[in-house]
């Protein structure tokens, strides 16, 4: 990765955005932290030396101040992760109409209107370098989101919904800026996360199981023989992020031990 580089991350107090904000930060870049949080997202940005930027990434207005007060204090906006997330666990008949807004609200709305403050300012940028994009956006998907889940499908079908929708906006995002910008996605798979603690908390109950069995359940099937860490992310975001990647563009690549092989 060329080190200066002016990266903001959504979603970034904990979990994957956290190590993400963190690989960024060790590799010489320029981190704004961001997250709903306002207690999380200033101390995931004291830890690293970044600016923290408090965001509702469902809100357009708060993610173009986003965008903004990055380029106050850094000039320019060379990377975007569109990072920010939810989960939640319900069958799929006790869904409410209100699950399925907050869900779609937070993972497609959320990302969509990140992606499009961070690409209206991008766009305006001389590139990176000569004959390199203008900027690059990263979405976070999920292999949920892709066909086929298991029995784990039935009670997360707003988040796989969601998560190949983050899939689908990823593509048209990349024909729509190309050939300024280049816009990819990461599916990751199981990583050891608060969420995943939750989502084992959660179906275990649901299951009459206890606590860390689902979650042992679910490891034991990765070829790579371990689970996932946030940092197996951020590689890949470092990746994504760098000149060796300018050429991809639309692309989703799963980053989950080879769970879901493709």
């Amino acid at each position: 990765m060329t080190p200066g580089l002016v990266v903001a991350v959504t979603g970034s107090g904990q979990g994957i955005g956290l190590a993400v904000a963190r690989k960024f930060a060790a590799q010489g870049a320029r981190v704004v932290v961001s997250d709903i949080d306002a207690a999380r997202c200033q101390h995931a940005a004291d830890e690293i030396g970044a600016l923290g930027v408090q965001a509702d990434v469902t809100d357009a207005a708060q993610c173009r101040q986003l965008v903004e007060r990055t380029v106050a204090e850094h000039g320019r906006l060379d990377v975007m992760v569109c990072n920010a997330g939810i989960m939640q666990l319900k069958p799929l008949l006790e869904l409410e109409g209100a699950d399925w807004d907050r869900m779609l609200g937070v993972n497609v709305k959320g990302c969509f209107l990140s992606l499009q403050a961070a690409a209206r300012q991008m766009l305006q940028q001389v590139p990176l370098a000569q004959g390199r994009p203008r900027g690059k956006i990263i979405t976070m998907a999920s292999i949920a989101g892709r066909p086929g889940a298991g029995p784990i499908a039935a009670v997360i079908p707003h988040y796989r919904a969601s998560k190949a929708a983050v899939l689908s906006l990823t593509q048209s995002a990349a024909i729509a800026c190309a050939p300024h910008l280049t816009v990819n996605a990461i599916c990751p798979g199981l990583v050891e996360s608060e969420m995943w603690r939750g989502m084992d908390r959660d179906w275990g109950a649901l299951q009459g199981l206890g606590e860390g069995q689902i979650w042992q359940q679910r490891i034991a099937g990765i070829p790579l023989g371990r689970p996932q860490r946030p940092e197996d992310v951020a590689d890949v975001a470092g990746f994504l992020a760098a000149p060796e990647s300018d050429y991809m563009t639309g692309q989703a690549i799963n980053v989950d031990g080879g769970l879901m092989m493709s």
